[in-house]
């Protein structure tokens, strides 16, 4: 038996996933002066209010990220 090679050319089509069993959409902080991240919530505010916290237990650390997992979804249109 030989293995064989199959291609198949088409466009492929990229978005976020929407559909009713995606993930959801997740948000996280970092700090860009230690590193230190939030957990991650589906809630960005919370997420937000992460800084304070560490802002008011590191006076020094002013800068952040934000971190957002968003799901996508590909297919092949024929």
């Amino acid at each position: 038996m030989t293995a064989r090679t199959v291609f198949l050319f088409g466009t492929w089509t990229l978005q976020p996933d929407k559909e009713p069993d995606a993930e959801p959409i997740t948000y996280a902080m970092k700090c860009a002066v230690c590193g230190e991240t939030s957990p991650t919530w589906e809630d960005y505010g919370v997420a937000q209010n992460w800084t304070f916290t560490h802002a008011g237990r590191n006076p020094t650390h002013h800068t952040y990220r934000e971190v957002i997992i968003r799901p996508w979804r590909a297919w092949m249109r024929r």
